[in-house]
Parts: C-alpha cells; structure tokens; sequence
C-alpha cells in the first residue's frame, strides 16, 4: 500500500478579513484570482477583480478609498511601470498594500519595486497556492506558513470509534512529537473526553463559543484543562440541559485563536452535518475520516469524501482510517473494494479488539496506557506523524496494516 505525506505546499496560513481588489492585463491571471477567491484559506476576504491593469486602478481610486491589498498586473517597461505606480501612489490611502504580477523574473526589478514601497513582486505565470502562499506571506509571518495545524476527525457513521482514534491520536502527537496539542471535543451534548482521560473539567469549549469577545490565548488557556505537559483538552459539557443551535462561524475565533498560538489542534468532531460541522471540516488543515468495513459506512464516507473535495478543490484528499476490522462473524467490505469505492487509499487500519479499547474506555485511559506494546499503537503513531507532515520509513508501511494482517491470520488459523 502506498503512503501518502502530506503536501508542505498547502499547509498556509489563512488569509485574514482583508479587501482585496485586482486590476489585470490578462484574462488567465484574472481567473486564477477569482478561483483563488474560492479556497477555504480565503474564506474571510472580500475579492474583486478588474480587467484595466494599473490605468484602470489609478483612475478607480481618484474618488474611491483603497483596500487592504491592490493586485496589479503589468506587462509595461520599467519606465511606463514606475511612472504608472508613481501616479497610483497619490491615489493610495496609509496602509494599503500593493502587489505586483509582472512578466519579467528580473531580481533587479524586484529590489527597485520594493524600494518603491511595493510590497511584493511575483512573476507570472502563477499558480493559485502560489497567490494564495504569497497573500498569506504579507498579512502573516514571513513565509505564509502558520504555527499551528488543525487536525479534524469525524465519523462516517456513528459509532465507529472516530472519538477514540482522535484522542489516541492527540495523545501520540503529544507524546511522540513532544508538541504542545490541544484535543476538542465538539460533541457538546455527548461528549467523552472527560471520560477519556479521567477528567470533569468545570469549563470547555462551550465557554469560548458563548463569549465570543473575550475569547484570546489566555482565555482558552484558562479554560483547557492540561492531561500532560503537552497535551491539553477543551471538553463539551456532555449535557442536555440546553440546545446547542450555532451558527456557522461559532468556532471560527477559537480556531484562530489555537491556529496562533498552538502547534497542534485536534478537533473530534461529532457525526452530524450542519453548518458548524461542515465549516470545521472544510476549514481544516487534515480531514480524516473514521469507517468501518460495512455498506452504510461505505455510502456515508464516499458522500462526505465527494462533498469535501468538492469544497476543497486546492487540497489533497480527506483521509481515511478503517477502524473496527475483523469483528468475527460479520461480513465484511475487503479494504480493496472501500479504497477503489472512495477512491483514497486508508491511512491506516485499526482491527478489532475489544480488550484494548474496553479496558481504556472503562479505566480512562489512552490505549498506550494500557498496552503500549501492541502494534495498534505502532499504527496510531505513524498516522500521527503522517498528519503532521512528518516523514515515516518502511517501518511505518508494515505496521499501518500489522494488525489487520495479523487479526485475519488468526481468524484463518481459526
């Protein structure tokens, strides 16, 4: 089975909520801008696009204020170019930023723009994660990157375990990679991350959702309740005594938030589709989704792989993990009939053992704490590393499907 890494080219910082307005030469750069417009990472600016080029920008912004970010293409000589820029500085108002696309990879004309207060320079033909990286770059820190991943688990079905792997898999990337991770728990009315790790914090991520103003680093440090000197949790309340009925960007600033100042996120979002739900899962860094080997399972996933690709056209494709493979006795989908039927390969393959997982579930504990020799856990902690772009060797290829191989020897042997 092939292992797919992450692809460094997408992990970007999302754009803040700026205005950003083109003025183009040509018709490809301006479609390239409005499909980059589209991408989750830009969710929050406001884009329009101008045919006209630098003409057409001086003389929108004679009478008109300036946004955040001018786009400007130019295919001019230096000379028409800085006179051109000359006059649109008049027109400028304090703050607003302006990037060139030109046609000419000349470093020269780079430190001559710069010196001219450009803010950046690129040259065409460019690609949408290269406008998208390059944004990113002038409204973030110097490479667009962000500090913190977000890492959202869900259910093809309830369950299939899908709140187990994402909190074993909070807890490897803590332990293994020694990165500080913040483990969510958007299950908000069932919720057992408490359970999970033997906890009743008196605070969660409710709290943040409901004071949306007070909500930065120190806020959402307060409420976390820490289960290691990495590993930190936001639980739900697990209780019904009122109705979670959110708008679609409730968790928009706590993400933000965790995205700033945490290198790891994991949110455990529960098997429901609404709005809320559907904008975690687009907005993510690394979707996975957790199934079991059965027909029901199967339709649920490949809705929600064809759903998600479709609305995150410039990322790579929603992982998946089979969990819960080999239950004796039950008819199962073979793993080469799910992966052609979603058309992704699993991440991993978890088999069933019901030992492991009931004796963590009762004692509250992580299926490291209880056995941490079996290969289970192997499997776990490669997908970990996998979800956090790490690199694996040839280890990592036999032990991501070890158990399988080794629950269906047995039941052979049987």
């Amino acid at each position: 089975m092939s292992i797919a890494v992450n692809d460094h080219a997408n992990h970007i910082a999302p754009i803040p909520r700026i205005s950003v307005q083109g003025f183009l030469d040509s018709a490809d750069v301006a479609q390239m801008i409005e499909n980059a417009a589209k991408d989750r990472r830009m969710a929050k600016a406001h884009v329009k696009v101008h045919i006209g080029g630098i003409p057409a920008a001086i003389e929108a912004y004679r009478t008109s204020p300036t946004p955040n970010l001018i786009v400007l293409e130019s295919s001019s000589d230096r000379g028409v170019l800085f006179e051109q820029l000359e006059q649109l500085a008049e027109c400028c108002d304090a703050g607003t930023k302006v990037m060139v696309i030109g046609h000419e990879n000349d470093i020269g004309l780079y430190r001559d723009l710069i010196a001219r207060g450009v803010s950046d320079y690129v040259v065409a033909p460019l690609n949408i994660i290269g406008f998208i990286r390059q944004v990113s770059a002038l409204y973030n820190n110097a490479s667009g990157e962000m500090l913190g991943r977000v890492i959202a688990v869900a259910g093809a079905k309830g369950g299939v375990g899908a709140s187990t792997v994402s909190h074993n898999l909070a807890w490897s990337i803590s332990r293994q990679l020694l990165l500080q991770t913040v483990l969510v728990d958007l299950d908000l009315a069932f919720g057992t991350v408490g359970l999970d790790f033997n906890q009743d914090p008196p605070q969660g991520i409710v709290d943040a959702v409901y004071s949306p103003d007070r909500i930065d680093a120190n806020f959402i440090d307060r409420l976390s309740s820490k289960c290691s000197d990495t590993l930190s949790i936001l639980s739900a309340p697990a209780t019904v005594d009122r109705s979670y009925d959110l708008s679609e960007h409730a968790f928009d600033t706590t993400l933000d938030v965790l995205r700033a100042t945490v290198p790891c996120s994991v949110l455990d979002v529960p098997h429901q589709w609404n709005g809320w739900t559907r904008r975690l899962l687009v907005s993510a860094d690394e979707v996975v989704i957790v199934a079991s080997p059965d027909l029901t399972n199967l339709r649920n996933a490949k809705t929600l792989f064809d759903a998600l690709r479709a609305s995150r056209l410039n990322d790579h494709s929603p992982r998946l993990i089979l969990n819960m493979v080999g239950v004796p006795r039950r008819p199962e989908i073979s793993l080469g009939e799910f992966s052609k039927a979603v058309a992704v390969e699993p991440l991993g393959v978890i088999p069933f053992e019901p030992r492991l997982f009931g004796a963590a579930a009762n004692n509250g504990q992580m299926l490291a704490e209880v056995d941490a020799n079996s290969k289970i856990i192997e499997t776990i902690d490669d997908i970990a590393q996998l979800l956090m772009g790490r690199s694996v060797g040839r280890r990592a290829k036999r032990t991501l499907l070890a158990p399988l191989m080794e629950r269906l020897g047995r039941m052979k042997a049987g």
